[in-house]
């Protein structure tokens, strides 16, 4: 695409999100035409988000887990920003009028010491700093995600609206992250349950991922970063009132109300 073309793109997904307007799509001609156009204007439209979002300090990966494969119709990982200002503390409360269709996801995030770098598991262990529970806020901002197409998804940040964190644990390297157990509550009543082997056969390889495929495209993730590498349960779509609360093994709670 065109940096023109980028632009306008950019301007108008970033005008929905502000809005909090459903998106039909993007105009043919503003279709990013590959997964880099799609980067390159999440990019553009995180630069306009900034204005009045503040920082980004965070990235979300999507689809590492069989269950969002299947619930989203699409076969690989894709990766969005987050800003400062949508990540909260544990026990936390929401406005529901602040989103289009909110979600919520059970995730393990990790907080990075230094930068990002490396390709294998092993590398980005290096720099992670503490390991937590998070629960993911998505909103569906859209008409029709499931036909608006993956690279119009990647551009508008996958989904993401913020997230919620546990405590930090430092000693995760004692853990067995794959064999992390994690599960999902609305209401009291139980959305579903995951293992951390079901992130790409293990959450530090969805960070290997994200680390591998940010070079590709020229970026970083700078130290004190939040990246929360993809849902152990299906998204359960929430409306205000509910309380919502995830538990994972090792790593502890969090919980989140929408008010």
């Amino acid at each position: 695409m065109e940096p023109s073309e980028i632009k306008a793109a950019a301007e108008l997904l970033s005008y929905n999100r502000l809005a909090l307007r459903r998106l039909e799509g993007l105009p043919p001609h503003l279709t990013p035409a590959d997964e880099n156009d799609a980067y390159a204007i999440q990019a553009e439209v995180n630069d306009r988000l900034a204005a009045a979002f503040g920082p980004r300090t965070g990235w979300k990966i999507g689809c590492t887990t069989p269950t969002m494969r299947r619930f989203l119709s699409i076969a690989q990982p894709c990766a969005g920003e987050m800003f400062r200002r949508f990540m909260l503390p544990s026990i936390a409360e929401v406005p529901r009028r602040c989103f289009v269709r909110p979600g919520v996801e059970c995730e393990i995030a990790v907080e990075l010491a230094k930068p990002l770098a490396g390709r294998t598991r092993e590398e980005v262990a290096d720099c992670v700093w503490a390991v937590q529970a998070s629960i993911e806020i998505v909103d569906d901002r859209y008409e029709d995600y499931a036909g608006l197409g993956v690279r119009t998804l990647i551009a508008d940040d996958f989904f993401n609206a913020g997230c919620v964190l546990g405590p930090p644990v430092t000693a995760w390297r004692e853990l067995d992250l794959a064999a992390l157990e994690g599960g999902m509550w609305v209401n009291g009543t139980k959305i579903g349950a995951g293992r951390g082997a079901d992130i790409l056969g293990h959450p530090l390889e969805a960070l290997a991922w994200l680390s591998r495929r940010l070079s590709q495209l020229g970026r970083e993730v700078p130290a004190g970063a939040i990246v929360t590498l993809g849902s152990l349960v299906q998204t359960a779509w929430v409306n205000q009132g509910d309380n919502v609360e995830i538990e994972i093994g090792g790593l502890g709670a969090a919980r989140v109300r929408f008010v």
